[in-house]
């Protein structure tokens, strides 16, 4: 780790410079609306999908079906029709429906608000679970996706080899304060800057303080 890395200045440079950069559409509709069933099924659809494929075939699904007694009136074939082009839709129809089922019988339609709970739903990873819970209900947790995992480790702030080690070594050292707001700050920032390959650095506003930026 960077010794003299400090997570306040660059969180701070952040804000500035992503305050410029495109929203992630999960992030729009949760300020937009802030439904926790619409940000669970919307991060399920992001899984292995372009964020403007998400946000094309949200609309389509919640155009039909918005709560889980809707979706359950539709049948496989409609949800895929609906959510198609996302990255494996045929699964995904599946594991919507099978959700969306489990809330009305367990839950009586309402979406768990802790990571646990949501990590015994099919289809629902640790990523998910945590949007869940920080951008529907506005709890503490911390999303890592791969530019969290990806960009922290730039950084040097960690040094890990999967979202799930950096997301147990962000709650260690992270500031509390950051959780919530590390997701959407770096996923903007590594789609418009930090990119996976070729990342911009002569545009980035926190250069001086990356690892990776001061070797190249």
């Amino acid at each position: 780790m960077i010794k003299d890395f400090d997570i306040a200045i660059v969180i701070s440079i952040l804000q500035e410079q992503v305050s410029t950069l495109k929203v992630p559409y999960i992030e729009f509709m949760a300020v937009n609306e802030r439904v926790p069933y619409k940000v669970l099924i919307s991060c399920i659809l992001s899984l292995r999908t372009q964020d403007r494929t998400t946000a094309l075939a949200s609309e389509r699904l919640f155009g039909l079906a918005d709560t889980p007694e809707a979706v359950c009136k539709l049948s496989v074939e409609e949800v895929e029709r609906a959510i198609y082009p996302v990255g494996f839709y045929r699964v995904k129809a599946v594991n919507i429906k099978a959700i969306s089922q489990r809330l009305l019988d367990d839950y009586g339609g309402v979406v768990p608000d802790t990571i646990e709970e949501l990590l015994t739903f099919k289809g629902v990873g640790r990523k998910t679970a945590n949007l869940v819970v920080t951008v529907g209900y506005g709890k503490d947790g911390i999303c890592v996706d791969t530019h969290v995992h990806r960009i922290t480790n730039r950084w040097g702030y960690v040094q890990t080899k999967t979202p799930t080690q950096t997301e147990f070594t962000l709650r260690e050292i992270l500031p509390r304060q950051y959780w919530r707001a590390i997701n959407g700050l770096l996923v903007s920032f590594g789609q418009g800057i930090c990119r996976p390959v070729s990342p911009l650095c002569a545009r980035c506003s926190i250069r001086q303080y990356c690892e990776f930026g001061r070797r190249t």
